[in-house]
């Protein structure tokens, strides 16, 4: 039915993340001769996370949304506080699964649309239950550990 599993979700809670920040941005292209950076401590899951009881934590496994930018292995935040809007990636229980997809919705009608097109839209039939649980508020990719 859908390419997309999505661990069970674990909740934020009250997790903080804490990192360095630092005061100037980093630019992804040429070095800047920059001058120093000032390093404090910042809160990552504070600037990411508004409903802490909420939002929930499920890993990606699947290629439907890799042109949204998730991609298999991500981390999504999932906030079961915002509500789901036209436009925005949700993660919906189609007939008791979990899937990640876009949300879309005009004239009364609702269906959900993956973000790669070798994948086929989601769109309700008579009897099937779609659920929208949570809105995604960001994808989480780790490049090293």
């Amino acid at each position: 039915m859908t390419d997309i599993s999505l661990s069970s979700p674990v909740s934020l809670g009250d997790r903080s993340l804490a990192a360095q920040a630092f005061s100037s941005s980093v630019p992804a292209g040429f070095p800047s001769p920059a001058a120093e950076f000032a390093a404090k401590r910042i809160d990552v899951m504070e600037r990411l996370v508004v409903h802490p009881q909420a939002t929930f934590t499920m890993r990606v496994s699947g290629e439907s949304m890799r042109e949204a930018g998730i991609f298999d292995g991500d981390v999504l935040l999932v906030d079961k506080a915002v509500t789901p809007r036209h436009g925005m990636v949700v993660i919906a229980v189609v007939d008791g699964e979990f899937t990640c997809k876009q949300l879309w919705q005009r004239n009364g009608r609702m269906k959900l649309k993956a973000a790669n097109p070798t994948f086929p839209d989601i769109t309700p039939k008579d009897g099937q239950t779609i659920e929208i649980w949570g809105v995604v508020i960001a994808s989480i990719k780790q490049f090293a550990t």
